[in-house]
């Protein structure tokens, strides 16, 4: 599911204050990450039932592995996961309305934190 309009994925960062920000809020980078791409990812459990928040997010330039890059955001997901086949993010899955709304919260507050960070993107790669 597509987490729409959070403004998250208007915000190009440095990869080092995503690093830094981010698990504060329980989105965890760790291996998800390639020289071009990044996600972090926040676990949650309902129940006998598991979750994914995804934050992703791509190079505008520099290396993700050298820990130098700028880092575009994308809209944020929503997934659930299914042993053993993975996470789907799929529209046709069902999420809980509590769920959601929390989601929406923590990247309210995520978006409130990287605004003022973001876009130090240098002229040129714009």
């Amino acid at each position: 599911m597509r987490l729409e309009n959070t403004g998250i994925e208007k915000l190009r960062v440095d990869l080092n204050i995503l690093d830094d920000l981010l698990p504060q809020f329980g989105l965890i980078r760790a291996g998800q990450w390639d020289y071009e791409r990044v996600t972090y990812d926040r676990k949650i459990v309902i129940k006998d039932h598991v979750y994914y928040l995804r934050v992703q997010g791509y190079a505008l330039e520099g290396d993700v592995g050298a820990h130098d890059a700028y880092i575009q955001l994308k809209v944020p997901i929503l997934g659930k996961y299914y042993y053993p086949h993975g996470v789907e993010y799929g529209e046709d899955e069902n999420f809980p309305k509590a769920l959601v709304t929390r989601c929406q919260e923590i990247l309210k507050e995520v978006y409130e934190q990287l605004e003022p960070l973001a876009d130090q993107v240098p002229a040129e790669t714009v």
